[in-house]
């Protein structure tokens, strides 16, 4: 993972000025940052928007990018982190929610309110679950099992030892064993 890690930090330096080494950054982190984002808000048009807004942040910063400080991937979470209580505040001094959230009837019909509903059944036990685990516990979940992170690159992101990530990840896991199993 370290030699993949100093790839990414050069390969991040060399993209302030590289449109071939931005797209290259871009094709191998978009997935995981929009994984990891999708996990905690269950709603792909928000997930989109966040992403675009992190790559974005990620772009107009590269410059500021310093590899002795954290790793790229690590740099790029905390922005995606970020991204993400930067629209869960807005979202509180927002109380209005538009028709179209709920149904727009130019949309395709696996975007309608029936469809959304049986499409998030499947859902619904992991997604209770994962709703009773601590936000650290549930931050360190989505981050391995949705963004592919090492507990190295969970550690730095999340200001804790890998040893710590192994152990609140072993516990997470156990919780959900057992809740899953009683339901």
């Amino acid at each position: 993972m370290e030699v993949a890690g100093t790839y990414y930090n050069e390969l991040a330096q060399r993209a302030i000025y590289d449109e071939d080494a931005f797209n290259e950054l871009y094709e191998h982190f978009f997935p995981r940052v929009y994984n990891f984002i999708f996990a905690r808000l269950k709603n792909p048009d928000a997930a989109d928007d966040i992403v675009s807004v992190t790559f974005m942040k990620m772009y107009e910063n590269l410059s500021r990018y310093d590899p002795d400080k954290a790793a790229f991937s690590t740099w790029l979470f905390r922005i995606a982190l970020n991204s993400m209580t930067d629209f869960f505040r807005r979202r509180e001094n927002s109380q209005e929610t538009e028709w179209e959230e709920f149904f727009d009837p130019a949309a395709p019909e696996y975007h309608e309110p029936e469809a959304k509903v049986l499409a998030e059944e499947g859902k619904t036990e992991l997604l209770q679950a994962l709703g009773t685990l601590t936000d650290k516990e549930r931050r360190v979940v989505e981050l391995k099992y949705f963004s592919g992170l090492g507990n190295k690159e969970i550690a730095e992101i999340m200001g804790i030892t890998a040893n710590n990530v192994g152990v609140v990840l072993f516990g997470a896991l156990k919780k959900l064993r057992r809740k899953l199993d009683h339901d």
